[in-house]
Parts: structure tokens; C-alpha cells; sequence
């Protein structure tokens, strides 16, 4: 039997940020143990301690297991710079893309924004950059973004064994969707996929890296998103695999050559299903449709828009699948319904 304080999940390196992520998303990695490296036949590996086995990976005991020294919190860290009533409000938590972190710090701390952002390069010496974030609008879903402490918003974030460059203050980039950029990344094997709202590759450059696809082709409309689409495509050697189109989805998208749609939107995605249906093959194929629908409504709403479109274009329509991604407001869920279009 094995002993779950000394169990491990071996990864490829390149591939470790991304699984890190995921096992500490899931609340299965160990926080209280280090990580090690370790080197085997010339290639090099991580063990990532864990709580209990995961499917799907390797996971071997560690002989010798080392416990982290209890490390200072973001508030311990300021405890002698700012007064009690503050500190009560100081963010417990933050995202750090590639170099950067970004934090959201509430108005009544402004004015401690700086010493904020300088405590947390001090937390994570590998960063460079901290920006404050103040929410993302309108359509294009741009980014309110400020640096408050460090220097230089464009970075290379590594997940899932890609690599993403981006700039944090011009484009958005969500780790809270790991699981389902990882399930898209294995199911396109041989096929035609039409990625609709591309972004930088989010789902894109997964799928062409581990999926083995016919072609990818993603559509974006912001002109700074489709920039970094391209030079991401470049970065991860699948030229010939994606091919990008800049452009509304309303007016740009294919018809009739997709195997697999993936609508990775949420706001308007609705208005786009007619598009997407007509993207996929005369004789039928999957669509991955995402929406934020009321807990009320959890997946009755997705699913009738889909019903009423595919009745409109007679077509015939299964759910194959349905998934909660991320809560996205109190009361509203990002979700994910599969449909088998034929």
C-alpha cells in the first residue's frame, strides 16, 4: 500500500506548471511538501507531491519527502506596514501569468496599492511585473489593467505543455478553465476543428499540440488577441496545423467542413449557434457550446438554444455532455453543454 504522505505525481517537466496548477486548482496537491527533479535516460522530470493517486499520471512514492518551512503570507508580509483595519482587507490571492501577477486590491486600499504590489515580487522573485486589475469590458472582453509595482506586461505563460505569450494589460488569459482546455486537447484526433472566439489560442493551441488534428481554424476579432494567435501558432510550432482568420464569427465563419465546434465565449454566445451549426459537416458533428446561465436555469437555458436553433436549421440534436466550469457571479455558472449535431 502507499503511503499517501510520501505519494507523487512524475511529470515531464515542460509540462509541470500546467499539472501544478491543475493538482493545486483540484486541492490535491500537498502545499506542505516540495517539489523535486529528478533526471532519467537525459530527460528531465518533476515530482509533484500529492494528497491521494490521480488518474491518468504516474504516481510513485517519494523516499525521502522534504516539508517547506512555513512561508509568510501576503498579509504577514505587511503586518508592520499598514494599519489592523487594512490589513482586514489586503486579497488573499492573485494569478500569476507566465512573469506577472495579477491582483485586485479594493478602492480603500489605493492608496497601499504600491507597497501591495512590492510585497508580492518579494512573495515570487521569479516574477517581474505586478498589475492591478480592475475588470474586463465590453466585447472584445478588454482588460482594466495598472502596473503597481516591477516593469513589463508582456510574458510567455506555460500550460498544458504549451506556450502562450500575451500581454496582460491588452489581453485576457483565464487559468480557472484548466480541465476543460485539457479535455478539448485530447478529443480532436484526425478532425477538422473550428475554434470560434480564438482568443490567443486558448483552445487552439492545445489541440494542435496534443490532438493530432486535420486543421484548426481559429477566428478572432480583436485585432492585439489575433496578433498574439499568430505569433503563438509560431511559438509552438503548429503553423500548418491552425489556420487563423481575423474577423466577426458572424460574418467570417466556414460552413459545413467542421467535425468539432468549440464556442469558448461566454456574454453573446448564443447569438453565434446558428454560425456554429453551420460550420459542422452536412452529415453532423460535436458542438462545445459555453454560456453563463442563471443556477436556476443550470442546464435547461443552453440546452433550448441549442434545441431551437438545431430545429431551425432541421437538425437533429443529443446532449452528449454537460459541464459546471467555474462559478462566474453569485448565482450564475460558466457551463459547457456537447451537442451531436446530425
Amino acid at each position: 500500500m502507499q503511503d499517501q504522505r510520501k505519494l507523487t505525481v512524475c511529470v515531464p517537466i515542460e509540462e509541470a506548471e500546467a499539472i501544478r496548477t491543475w493538482l493545486l486548482e483540484s486541492k490535491i496537491l500537498d502545499i506542505d511538501r516540495k517539489i523535486k527533479k529528478f533526471i532519467e535516460n537525459g530527460k528531465k522530470y518533476l515530482l509533484l507531491p500529492v494528497t491521494k493517486t490521480v488518474a491518468g499520471y504516474t504516481c510513485i512514492e517519494d523516499g525521502a519527502p522534504e516539508l517547506y518551512i512555513s512561508q509568510r503570507s501576503l498579509k504577514e508580509h505587511l503586518s508592520n506596514e499598514i494599519t489592523a483595519e487594512e490589513l482586514a482587507k489586503v486579497p488573499s490571492s492573485w494569478q500569476v501569468i507566465g512573469s506577472v501577477i495579477i491582483v485586485t486590491i479594493p478602492e480603500e486600499l489605493d492608496h497601499r496599492a504600491v507597497i501591495i504590489g512590492k510585497k508580492l515580487l518579494q512573495m515570487h522573485p521569479r516574477c517581474n511585473c505586478v498589475v492591478r486589475d480592475k475588470g474586463i469590458h465590453g466585447t472584445l472582453r478588454l482588460p482594466s489593467r495598472e502596473i503597481i509595482a516591477g516593469h513589463d506586461t508582456e510574458t510567455i505563460h506555460i500550460e498544458n505543455g504549451c506556450y502562450f505569450k500575451l500581454d496582460v494589460t491588452k489581453v485576457m488569459f483565464s487559468k480557472g478553465n484548466l480541465a476543460e482546455k485539457k479535455l478539448m486537447s485530447t478529443s480532436a484526433r484526425g478532425e477538422v476543428v473550428v475554434d470560434m472566439f480564438a482568443g490567443i489560442g486558448y483552445f487552439s493551441i492545445p489541440i494542435a499540440v496534443h490532438s493530432a488534428p486535420k486543421k484548426v481554424i481559429s477566428i478572432e476579432i480583436n485585432p492585439v488577441s489575433f496578433s498574439y494567435l499568430l505569433e503563438n501558432i509560431h511559438l509552438n510550432n503548429v503553423d500548418g496545423l491552425v489556420e487563423p482568420l481575423l474577423g466577426d464569427c458572424a460574418h467570417v465563419t466556414p460552413e459545413g467542413i467542421a467535425d468539432r465546434v468549440i464556442m469558448g465565449y461566454v456574454g453573446t454566445t448564443h447569438h453565434y449557434i446558428r454560425n456554429a451549426i453551420k460550420a459542422l459537416k452536412p452529415e453532423g458533428g460535436i458542438l462545445h457550446y459555453h454560456e453563463t446561465t442563471p443556477e436556476k436555469l443550470l442546464f435547461e437555458r443552453p440546452v433550448d438554444r441549442i434545441l431551437e436553433v438545431a430545429l431551425q436549421l432541421e437538425k437533429k440534436i443529443e446532449i452528449v455532455g454537460t459541464r459546471r466550469i467555474k462559478k462566474y457571479a453569485p448565482g450564475v455558472w460558466h457551463v459547457v453543454v456537447d451537442a451531436k449535431i446530425t
